[in-house]
């Protein structure tokens, strides 16, 4: 008590002397610039873009492990249990299929062909650690304070920052920026909850997570891309959605998704809800649930039980109900303006944590980088959140940029859009025999003018590197008639976005014949 009694009343010695300095200066002597709470990709991408512009700058980052224990390192959810895990386990499924392709390409592969999960997770995990260590170098390289300590917020330019052993640290800043990003959600109704992981643990098993069922409540597309990469590498998998797939998406490319997914030997339970998980003695966890269609109950036993039932902001810990920082009530999530302002001054909050924001790593960093710029009066331009593209990394991949077709309709009307599209066969697809006919793309217009692009969507090999290049098309306001005016590259599955003449108005057949 007496050493905590002795740190409050430094701290408000150091601040007295503060106010007095402003008060005889009209000035604020603050220890920085700029305190970024949150050390994922967005906040990392703030913190350093600030550093580069003559501000001092300090990040704290501290991951709270999770229900089961896993914790990791410094760059957020991205690196460490998310897109990056993700990628290179999607890739390892891939390599899987390839190997398969590979004897009708004439090499001789034995019949047996077996997955080691130990293999590829140490491999991942030892990746992202080098990752891990890299951000603490950029930061030391850039003179960015990093602290690896719980942040709460005191008031509008103070920052009390905790170790894990309860040491106490107070900040103050001209600004601040909460960049803490979310967690996996899970349900709290259901008995037996506490016996399942989230994809905050499975990318970090050291061992492999044998037969899977994967909750997928709430549409999570994050559910669908573990699925798809569990039964990439051998394993058995199944996917519980309770209503549709990929909520949010176009639902005709999410069909396509998970028929294929489906073929590829993906199990799916449509329909249904979970009821209970409990945990024999053999340690298998027995899943019962629900087929809402049908009133019947179901049970089965899997030695890993994964939610995927969406993610929740780290909010309750900041302290911002007492600053008075205005929330959404039914997301926990913080309410911003265009430039990422919050509702009480000098504070500011942007990427996953924000309210209507992309939960996108890139959207994130570059608004962190853009608020950087602002906040050091080097820029006023602000973050375009309009148009940004994204991949859903499912065996046959997803990718899409601008509209659905249900928005793209419900925003201009059925008359009011012209959808052109196309089956397509890549050309790797051939010699292999695999099925094609998820393969499939289609562009959404204006029907009106010059027939604006409002939407475009893409499944097949290598969906996100296909629509990056035209992500800039969108930038640029790109119509239709600049689609057919730009030359394909052959033989590749992004030409067939430039031949694209058939519309679903004609009802004539689009699968592609030729050349």
């Amino acid at each position: 008590m007496a050493a905590l009694w002795k740190g409050r009343r430094r701290w408000k010695t150091n601040n007295y002397f503060k106010v007095l300095a402003r008060s005889l200066t009209g000035k604020y002597e603050y220890d920085y610039d700029l305190v970024v709470i949150g050390g994922g990709s967005g906040g990392l991408a703030c913190s350093k873009e600030a550093a580069q512009l003559g501000q001092k700058v300090a990040v704290l980052d501290y991951v709270e492990p999770s229900a089961k224990g896993t914790k990791w390192g410094l760059g957020g959810t991205c690196v460490n249990v998310g897109c990056i895990p993700k990628k290179l386990m999607h890739q390892a499924a891939l390599l899987g299929t390839a190997v398969k392709d590979a004897k009708k390409y004439g090499w001789q592969i034995p019949e047996t062909l077996s997955h080691d999960w130990g293999t590829m997770a140490g491999a991942v995990q030892n990746y992202v650690k080098s990752l891990n260590w890299g951000h603490r170098v950029q930061l030391n390289d850039k003179k960015v304070k990093y602290l690896n300590m719980k942040g709460s917020l005191v008031d509008e330019n103070t920052v009390k920052a905790f170790t894990k052993a309860g040491k106490e640290t107070t900040l103050t800043a001209k600004n601040i920026v909460i960049a803490t990003g979310g967690r996996p959600k899970c349900p709290t109704n259901i008995p037996g909850v506490e016996h399942g992981i989230t994809s905050d643990d499975v990318f970090w098993l050291k061992n492999s997570p044998g037969k899977t069922y994967i909750l997928n409540v709430y549409s999570s597309d994050v559910g669908l891309e573990c699925a798809g990469f569990l039964t990439g590498i051998g394993l058995d998998a199944t996917i519980m959605v309770r209503s549709v797939a990929l909520r949010g998406f176009d639902q005709q490319m999410s069909g396509l998704v998970t028929d294929y997914m489906e073929a590829y030997g993906t199990k799916f339970a449509w329909k249904c809800v979970p009821r209970r998980i409990d945990k024999l003695p053999s340690g298998a966890l027995q899943v019962t649930w629900t087929d809402t269609q049908t009133d019947s109950q179901h049970q089965d036993t899997y030695d890993t039980v994964l939610w995927a039932v969406g993610r929740a902001p780290e909010t309750k810990a900041l302290g911002l109900d007492k600053l008075g920082v205005q929330l959404n009530k039914e997301t926990g999530k913080i309410i911003v303006g265009a430039d990422e302002s919050t509702s009480v001054p000098n504070i500011y909050a942007f990427g996953d944590i924000g309210e209507g924001r992309p939960e996108l790593t890139p959207t994130a960093i570059k608004a962190g980088r853009l608020l950087a710029r602002r906040l050091a009066g080097q820029s006023t331009q602000l973050m375009n959140y309009d148009n940004v593209p994204t991949t859903v990394f499912t065996p046959l991949e997803y990718a899409c940029v601008g509209l659905s077709e249900e928005e793209a309709e419900r925003r201009h009307g059925k008359d009011g859009i012209e959808v052109y599209h196309a089956f397509y066969k890549p050309l790797e697809f051939t010699v292999a025999e695999r099925d094609a006919s998820q393969c499939y793309l289609k562009v959404v217009c204006e029907s009106s003018g010059n027939q604006k692009i409002v939407g475009l969507h893409f499944t097949g090999p290598n969906a996100g590197e296909v629509t990056q290049g035209f992500a800039l098309g969108f930038q640029c306001g790109a119509t239709y008639s600049d689609l057919l005016n730009t030359v394909g590259i052959h033989p590749t599955c992004a030409e067939e976005m430039t031949k694209v003449h058939i519309t679903k108005r004609s009802g004539l057949d689009p699968t592609v014949t030729g050349c």
